[in-house]
Parts: structure tokens; sequence; C-alpha cells
């Protein structure tokens, strides 16, 4: 299992800029797999826990029958569109996708079940210095911190 301490291990700069980004809103988006193998987007509140991303299901949800069935998943930063004139400063988008690992019922709050991600990939995307590129930036536990340009 990949956890979120193995990405700040490996790569701690890259780790900050994506914590961020998901620390900066406090509303994400999760793409969880259907039971007819379709996808399915949903809102949802993401928060790190002792240094791991935590995500919770209200009962009922369809999102979490979802994760108990398939457990694959990918979560999505807040996105906020570029200022004009000033896109350099784009903050830009983080990924996080994996395994959704039941961890129990919430915690304080309404019924439901919470999960913690086992981590296949992460990625951010922003602008460059100039603002005239794309930059990918993706890292897996097996191939570590890519990065890519493009316009």
């Amino acid at each position: 299992m990949t956890a979120w301490q193995d990405v700040e291990r490996a790569e701690p700069e890259f780790a900050q800029r994506v914590r961020a980004l998901f620390d900066a809103h406090r509303h994400k988006t999760i793409a969880t797999v259907r039971a007819d193998g379709s996808p399915r987007i949903s809102g949802i509140e993401t928060v790190f826990e002792d240094g791991e991303p935590v995500f919770g299901s209200m009962p009922n949800a369809r999102k979490g029958a979802d994760l108990r069935r398939d457990p694959r998943f990918a979560l999505h930063s807040a996105t906020v569109d570029p200022v004009k004139g000033a896109e350099a400063q784009w903050p830009g988008e983080a990924k996080i996708s994996g395994r959704a690992i039941t961890a129990g019922p919430i915690a304080g709050g309404p019924d439901g079940n919470r999960f913690h991600a086992d981590i296949a990939d992460v990625v951010r995307t922003h602008l460059n210095h100039a603002a005239t590129m794309h930059v990918i930036e993706w890292w897996t536990p097996t191939r570590g911190l890519r990065r890519i340009e493009r316009e």
C-alpha cells in the first residue's frame, strides 16, 4: 500500500504543492465506478488526518456503495480559473488516484463510512513561469516524479 507519507518522503516539495491545492478549498470532486462500469462524478470533502487524505460517504450514498464494490477512485482538487493577465500565478490543480480503503465509521458526525487512499498516482498541473506552457507533474510509487511541458 502507498500512503501519502510515501509521496512526502520521495518528493517533499511536490507533495507540499499538491497538498496546498487540496487544503485551499473545502470541496473537491471524486470519480468512482458505477455497478455498470460507467464513471460517476460526485462532490466530496477531503481532509488530511494524521498526514493522510481521508474522505467520507453518507449512509446509502452512491459514491460509498461504488467504493465498497470497486475501490478505484480519482480525487480532484477544487478548480479555479487563472486570472486574466496573471496566469503565471495560477496555482494549478491536483489529482490523487488509487484505491479507497475503508477506514471505519465517520467519527463525531452523521453515520457513514470513512476511506483513506492506497495511492496509485499523484498529479499536479499548472503553467510555467511565463504562462506559455502547460506543465504536468506526476508521481507514481514505481516511476517516481516525472514532468512534461506542452503548449
